[in-house]
């Protein structure tokens, strides 16, 4: 876990230092100011207390925290700081990229990025270091890089325009107006973006044609890095704000990995990916840009069959089918209906006629009175 670091938690037994980027002398587990790692922490890997349903994805698994970012720190001689300026947070995309071959060296076998840069298309993005990281950690380390695809919220100011409806079978590479670090680096990274609890795309996720999957991101349990129990929200700026972010569905995806992983231990981490991708409940379109190639189905993870290759990272074609002439309805059937008419008919003439003759028969046999 690359992240804010890790609070000692006793539902996270398992927890190891990782080192700090952030704070000299400082190992990732020392302390997590932010809370937002042992937010994700637990998702991936708490384990179940009797009481409480909460419980993480992997609860075997084995965390390593380094901690690479902190919004409650700062640059260190910064001259431009006022008394009453709050930090502007500590953290960059070479530190980054250290962390990442760090994680990688260390031998773990999935790494959890919850933390994004983006930048604006145009916009020179020194990012090449990350890139060169999260190569060498897949190709040449085995590790599974799994990345939160951002929030629209925080530094992704913009957001990447949809499919163009005028142009559905287009790249969409050619729309991005806004770059996401490291989740563009799809061909080496599960790049996640969030739902909501009916499976809809969150208003926040970035979209993007690096998407890969998504997972919940809003209304998140997990657990209080101050306390032992578990938290829905923290405090910001006085006010009780609830859990959400992609920052958040990246670990469900991470814990899902790990469960991959180890019922499937021959499988080499580009090979774990495609199985996350083609399990995943896609939408109608088989890919879009907010969730990817769908929510992630956990089951189906470990244990459908999947197609030896996927479609690409865009809308599938149209489909075009002739349908078939329906044949034409046979002739209505009226021949009772007739019947019946002919009946009544012929009824009706003979009483017409036996009335008619009835007329002259009373003239001839009437009887005259006269008074």
């Amino acid at each position: 876990m690359i992240d804010t670091g890790v609070a000692r938690h006793p539902r996270l037994p398992d927890l190891e230092a990782g080192g700090d980027f952030v704070a000299d002398g400082g190992d990732g587990v020392s302390e997590d100011c932010d809370a937002h790692g042992t937010v994700v922490a637990g998702i991936i890997a708490a384990k179940p207390q009797a009481g409480q349903g909460f419980s993480g994805v992997a609860p075997e698994a084995r965390i390593l925290s380094i901690r690479q970012t902190s919004a409650l720190y700062d640059y260190a001689n910064r001259q431009d700081r006022k008394p009453e300026d709050p930090p502007k947070g500590y953290g960059n995309v070479n530190a980054l990229a250290a962390a990442i071959r760090r994680a990688a060296d260390r031998h773990a076998s999935v790494i959890n990025i919850s933390l994004v840069s983006c930048m604006p298309s145009g916009v020179s993005f020194s990012d090449g270091a990350v890139g060169a990281a999260v190569r060498y950690a897949t190709l040449e380390m085995d590790a599974v890089v799994v990345a939160a695809a951002g929030n629209t919220d925080d530094n992704c100011k913009a957001s990447n325009p949809g499919i163009d409806p005028l142009n559905p079978t287009g790249d969409p590479w050619n729309n991005v107006t806004t770059n996401v670090t490291p989740a563009r680096y799809d061909d080496y990274v599960l790049s996640v973006g969030s739902i909501d609890q009916n499976g809809l795309p969150s208003s926040f996720t970035v979209p993007g044609p690096w998407v890969g999957v998504a997972a919940p991101g809003e209304d998140i349990v997990s657990l209080d890095p101050r306390g032992t129990g578990t938290i829905t929200g923290k405090y910001v700026n006085q006010s009780l704000s609830p859990l959400k972010g992609t920052s958040f569905a990246a670990p469900y995806v991470s814990g899902v990995v790990a469960l991959v992983r180890a019922r499937f231990p021959e499988l080499r981490a580009l090979d774990v990916i495609k199985r996350i991708e083609a399990t995943a409940h896609a939408p109608g379109e088989g890919w879009n840009p907010s969730v990817g190639y769908g929510a992630i189905d956990p089951i189906a993870a470990l244990t459908a069959e999947i197609p030896r290759t996927l479609p690409p990272k865009r809308p599938a074609d149209a489909l075009s089918v002739r349908l078939p002439v329906p044949s034409p309805a046979p002739p209505p059937d009226n021949r009772a209906r007739d019947v019946a008419l002919i009946g009544s008919g012929s009824v009706a003439t003979l009483l017409i006629l036996g009335l008619l003759a009835s007329f002259p028969i009373r003239r001839r046999f009437g009887v005259r009175e006269d008074n």
